[in-house]
């Protein structure tokens, strides 16, 4: 026996399959109706279909045939009027079995409406359940009236089975909505998860890069009067800082674009220097060029690690050494990886007096620099703490768990 799904995924049917998904709604349900339609005219399948009446059978002539149609063609519109296509195809449900006419298949669009007036209609939802209910009972009247054999457990039981397939539409109407909401919901949170990423990225590359260039820039401004020859040094200090600043915001704004095309044009560009551990290092020669002694030390074997965890520990360093700068310039700040195995460890510890409380840092507590770390490192399991030191000065200390990217 031929499997299913080895049909489905012949090319000729998903071909046919994906042309038929592309099409609107109203070709659709039009396909539907011309279905429906010469189905009910198929002499085999007149006993399949809705039936209450029971009374005696009429012969068939054009009035039966135009009842026949108006239960079925309206169908094409059963998605984009679902209100006007049930009381098209209910009205003429409920002639033709009055009048006695023969069961048909197009007494099948009956239920299809009920269905889709469940499942579609947008307004006045419970007033045409209301209008439904009463027009059936008004139904059941004139056919009792008739000399209908049916009796009220008939008409209660025919009653019931058009509500449950009312129902029916009724609730995968409910599911499509929560589905909507939570796609809604879904993309909100995932908009506001961006920004935020974004305004840290922003905020740990501006803030280090201007820091330091405002350090830089007040030492040179001091050597000019006091030893005017190591004047270019500073000013040489503050140029390469604000290309290395112009070098981290263009492949920011490379990555925060639709495709990756133009971050790796930019990587290349500027010659591979991405924000990484392996540029740990011109951090440091950073801080020092802004007259900031920093120790950096490493332990155990670098091993290449995904991007998320990589810039997340540069960006712990990044903003210690910036805090460093503004609150402990001059101080001894020693700067320390460790690579294990399942983590990278990142210890940035500046120096400061003893017993003296540390100095209040907006950045440290409630602003966005050790904020946004923590909410990075967390994202990836991983732990930071920061504080003053009992002996003086201050520490910042990450654990990121990681595992090496296989080759």
């Amino acid at each position: 026996m031929t499997d299913p799904r080895t049909l489905r995924n012949h090319p000729f049917l998903r071909a046919a399959l994906d042309r038929w998904q592309e099409r609107d709604a109203l070709f659709k349900d039009g396909v539907l109706a011309l279905t429906l339609t010469a189905l009910a005219f198929v002499p085999t399948l007149s006993g399949v279909g809705a039936q209450i009446g029971d009374l005696p059978e009429r012969p068939p002539d054009a009035l039966g045939a135009a009842l026949v149609l108006a239960q079925t063609l309206p169908l094409a519109a059963r998605r984009r009027a679902p209100a006007a296509c049930l009381a098209v195809v209910a009205g003429a449900f409920a002639t033709h079995q009055a009048l006695g006419y023969a069961t048909t298949f197009a007494s099948v669009g009956l239920y299809l409406a009920l269905y889709s007036a469940g499942a579609h209609q947008v307004r006045f939802r419970r007033g045409l359940a209301a209008v439904t209910g009463v027009g059936y009972a008004a139904l059941a009247v004139v056919l009792d009236r008739l000399g209908s054999p049916q009796d009220v457990p008939d008409y209660l039981a025919f009653g019931l089975i058009l509500a449950a397939v009312r129902q029916v539409g009724s609730t995968v109407r409910g599911r499509r909505t929560e589905e909507a909401e939570r796609r809604r919901l879904a993309a909100e949170a995932a908009t506001a998860a961006e920004r935020a990423r974004i305004a840290r990225e922003l905020h740990d590359v501006v803030t280090h890069h201007v820091t330091a260039m405002v350090v830089q820039a007040d030492a040179a401004q001091f050597l000019l009067t006091s030893a005017p020859e190591r004047a270019g040094e500073g000013l040489a200090a503050v140029s390469d800082t604000g290309r290395r600043a112009l070098t981290e915001l263009r492949y920011l704004l490379g990555v925060l674009e639709a495709t990756g095309e133009a971050a790796s044009a930019d990587l290349e560009r500027t010659g591979g220097r991405a924000p990484a551990l392996g540029r740990v290092g011109d951090l440091v020669e950073q801080a020092r060029s802004s007259g900031q002694p920093v120790e950096f030390a490493e332990h155990g074997e670098r091993l290449q690690r995904s991007v998320d965890v990589e810039l997340a520990a540069y960006r712990v360093v990044q903003e210690a050494l910036t805090n460093a700068l503004k609150y402990a310039a001059g101080q001894s700040t020693r700067v320390v990886l460790r690579h294990g195995g399942e983590h990278i460890g990142v210890e940035v510890t500046t120096d400061g007096p003893a017993g003296v409380p540390a100095p209040r840092r907006p950045d440290l507590t409630g602003g966005r620099g050790l904020a946004g770390l923590r909410a990075r490192v967390r994202m990836l399991d991983g732990e930071l703490e920061a504080g003053p030191r009992p002996e003086g000065g201050f520490e910042v200390r990450a654990t990121i768990p990681s595992q090496p990217v296989q080759e």
